[in-house]
């Protein structure tokens, strides 16, 4: 979710839901220790449960960025060992140290000797030539035997080789029987499941196998689905009663973003997806996609795009 799942997003997010774990775009350790820490760690309270998830392969140096990870404020931190970017590749981190599972075992130790938040792990099920069950064993293994905390599993295969990091989303036929039987080999480990879940009802589903399941990319496209994770999941009220609602809610945090600088499309780029199905969605999204750009946009423009949507059947929807 790199690019994607920056601060504004999870604070709309949080709009929609208290409960729901919120997770950072994956930032290297070098970044993180070297970098600009505002700009990479800044969080504001009400994102909170959230996790920062760090991408490195340096024992030392992944500790080093999980204490001060911790020292920001956050609930989790999470090594990713599942993109399989370019990028990522060259660094020696991500989906290609599915390959090195002692390495991973011992940055999770490493990070584990310094911080009292929880560390976890997120794994693809194997990668390349990989044959998925001695491979995700093996990683699964070496975590448990370094007391990872958690281990969330992309039950795809990442192909480093032939396939874009886009491709690497879709192809890859998803295995959630190899999940589930992670899961029940190691009854002891919390494990949670990943990939091409949509909505609510697949969640809800993969827990009667796993322990936790992790949304991404549908999330995004149509976070209106968040909006119901509280009381099907959790048995609590929602924070807003409807997305409109969360719009409004929301206005306050964008006012003071424009206040410090912030262009409006940076931040209403995260809301278009919103209104899936609705009447006057697509206005919605045609007034911020063309208004928001234009120097100077303020919430003018989304209480314009707000206006497009039709109230009555929102609420027939809910």
């Amino acid at each position: 979710m790199m690019d994607w799942t920056d601060r504004h997003c999870r604070v709309f997010h949080r709009q929609l839901t208290r409960r729901t774990l919120l997770y950072t775009e994956m930032v290297t350790s070098p970044a993180v220790t070297h970098g600009d820490r505002q700009r990479l760690l800044g969080f504001s309270d009400i994102e909170h449960p959230i996790a920062c998830q760090l991408g490195g392969s340096e024992p030392a140096e992944l500790a080093k960025a999980a204490r001060i990870v911790e020292a920001w404020g956050y609930d989790e931190v999470n090594l990713n060992v599942g993109c399989p970017s370019d990028r990522v590749q060259s660094g020696r981190f991500g989906a290609c140290l599915m390959l090195e599972p002692d390495l991973v075992a011992e940055c999770v130790a490493a990070m584990k000797r310094v911080v009292s938040i929880p560390v976890t792990v997120k794994c693809r099920i194997g990668v390349d030539e990989q044959d998925p069950e001695p491979a995700l064993d093996a990683l699964a293994d070496a975590v448990v035997a370094a007391d990872v905390d958690a281990l969330w599993v992309h039950a795809r295969k990442a192909w480093l080789k032939g396939l874009s990091p886009k491709e690497n989303r879709d192809i890859p036929p998803l295995d959630y029987d190899r999940v589930y039987r992670l899961k029940a080999r190691l009854p002891h480990v919390w494990i949670g499941i990943n990939g091409g879940i949509a909505t609510l009802d697949e969640a809800e589903a993969h827990l009667a196998h796993v322990d936790g399941v992790m949304m991404g990319r549908a999330a995004y496209h149509d976070p209106g689905v968040l909006g119901d994770v509280d009381r099907r999941l959790y048995g609590e009220d929602a924070p807003v009663s409807d997305p409109y609602h969360a719009v409004e809610t929301f206005m306050p945090y964008v006012e003071g973003e424009l206040a410090r600088g912030a262009r409006l499309n940076q931040i209403t780029r995260h809301i278009l997806g919103l209104f899936q199905g609705v009447p006057g969605a697509r206005q919605w999204r045609r007034t911020l996609s063309e208004e928001a750009v234009k120097p100077g946009a303020g919430l003018e423009v989304v209480r314009a795009a707000l206006a497009n949507i039709n109230r009555v059947a929102l609420d027939m929807q809910a």
